[in-house]
């Protein structure tokens, strides 16, 4: 009976705003964020891109298959997004070990400050991904 109380409490006590939508993340949870998904992008594109390296190295044939799926303009957008995302998630795991190494101090200002120049330096990547892409 106690532990019924105790639930009820408990329960009482839980935030009622759970809609996401009204919750403004600091810049630094939205670089985790992505880090995150751009490390589930690239996983995914491993995949895709291991299949696409087989298909063009099987034969002459395969070759010019894979050479003709890679000249559609929404296959080279997809492939600029596959680049994008690595290069944001390689630029994201060296900010977090320049701050694992003691590189960078462990602060919010610090956070805050790594995040954005992460972020700029994804920008300048993924333009020359474009680039290279087209």
């Amino acid at each position: 009976m106690w532990a019924l109380f105790m639930i009820k409490n408990v329960k009482k006590q839980r935030p009622v705003n759970l809609d996401l939508t009204t919750i403004r993340f600091p810049v630094t949870a939205i670089a985790s964020i992505l880090h995150r998904v751009s490390g589930v992008i690239t996983f995914v594109a491993v995949g895709i891109l291991l299949w696409l390296l087989g298909l063009s190295l099987s034969s002459e044939e395969g070759f010019q298959s894979a050479s003709a799926i890679m000249s559609g303009f929404f296959v080279k957008f997809i492939l600029w997004g596959i680049l994008t995302a690595l290069a944001y998630h390689a630029v994201g795991g060296i900010r977090h070990m320049l701050m694992d190494f003691g590189w960078l101090e462990e602060t919010f200002e610090a956070g805050k400050r790594s995040a954005n120049v992460s972020f700029a330096i994804t920008v300048v990547l993924s333009l020359l991904a474009g680039v290279l892409v087209w």
